[in-house]
């Protein structure tokens, strides 16, 4: 079990330190960004838990010092307690990309009109979820159903250990409700399909052959103004070896939009070698692996007859279904990542 060591990170971080005052340290600016960059990364994360040890100790003297104040010394620790589970959280992120910005694409599966319905109310979710985490995030795709919803939404989060955490997303997202678009409001099943990964630099060493690549060009849709049912600005590629699509329509510019989305497909082969790996460990483990292009089910978000969102997982589960809707997905996220690292899952 992965848990977090202060001690461990302050050797670390004493070690980049020296690193990055040897003589010629800036040669290879790549490797010397990398380093700087976990550095702060690093230091960051001993100053939020030096600052946190200071108050926990600050609360004991307050405590000492006058006992009629229990319950209110409580109540100033409940958010400390939440912010320790997020350092050790992020001794949890132990991979190539953990650390990193993350890109999720959201595609609409079985269930019709629900499913594309099903699927807005997931962009929604993690839209606020990543509001509520600090994340930065930007739609670049969202094709629209034809009543309802979206067929397909691609987005990015920028953040520390976006990737990291997003990851525990992968997979089939399942909703069980009284359909708002059935005359006799039965009880439906759909479907939603989460695809999340590392969204790589720009420089990022992944060659494409451009033989292995479909470019097709289309006219944008959705919000925008006039220019986008004018111009053909959109951009979809196909990887043909793999059958991977991304799109973009962001950008008003269809070479902006050729760039992002090419951005998009490096991110998500790399996505796909690290899936493969993750196979072949599982393989070995003999556990099942979460992966996003796989067809496993690993989350249910029941409405009728009862509430409740369950990870199939990890039984992590909630009965407060819309709390979990409004971006409540922490609880989930933890559970699968302290999975993860004792080798319940992959």
């Amino acid at each position: 079990m992965i848990t977090f060591d202060p001690d461990s990170l302050r050797e670390r971080v004493a070690d980049l330190e020296a690193r990055m005052g040897e003589p010629g340290f800036w040669d290879d600016q790549a490797e010397a960004a990398r380093v700087s960059s976990e550095h702060s990364r690093l230091t960051r994360r001993l100053e939020r838990y030096d600052r946190l040890v200071r108050e926990y100790e600050d609360a004991g003297e307050l405590l000492s010092l006058d006992g009629d104040m229990a319950d209110d010394i409580v109540a100033m620790l409940r958010p400390l307690r939440a912010e320790l589970d997020r350092l050790q959280e992020d001794a949890l992120f132990t991979g190539e990309y953990d650390t990193g910005d993350a890109l999720m694409s959201l595609h609409a599966a079985t269930g019709g009109i629900d499913a594309q319905d099903f699927t807005e109310m997931l962009l929604r979710m993690y839209l606020r979820w990543s509001s509520d985490r600090g994340f930065q995030t930007e739609v670049l795709e969202a094709t629209p159903g034809e009543e309802a919803g979206l067929k397909s939404a691609t987005v990015s989060f920028a953040g520390e250990n976006a990737y990291g955490i997003l990851k525990a997303e992968r997979g089939k997202h399942r909703l069980v409700r009284l359909s708002p678009f059935d005359q006799a409001h039965r009880r439906h099943t759909s479907f939603s399909q989460v695809v999340v990964a590392p969204l790589l630099p720009d420089d990022a060493e992944l060659e494409l052959d451009e033989g292995d690549l479909r470019i097709d060009t289309y006219r944008a849709s959705g919000a925008g103004g006039q220019h986008v049912n004018k111009t053909d600005s959109a951009v979809r590629i196909t990887h043909l070896p793999t059958g991977i699509v991304v799109q973009c329509q962001n950008e008003r510019s269809q070479t902006a939009n050729k760039q992002t989305a090419m951005r998009m497909l490096r991110s998500r082969l790399a996505e796909l070698q690290l899936e493969e790996r993750e196979a072949e460990i599982a393989r070995e483990r003999g556990v099942a692996a979460d992966t996003g292009f796989g067809g496993t089910n690993i989350r249910s978000y029941v409405l009728q007859p009862y509430q409740q969102v369950k990870d199939h997982r990890t039984g992590h589960e909630v009965g407060n279904a819309q709390g979990v809707l409004d971006g409540g997905i922490d609880g989930f996220i933890h559970a699968y990542l302290l999975a993860q690292a004792s080798g319940e899952v992959v």
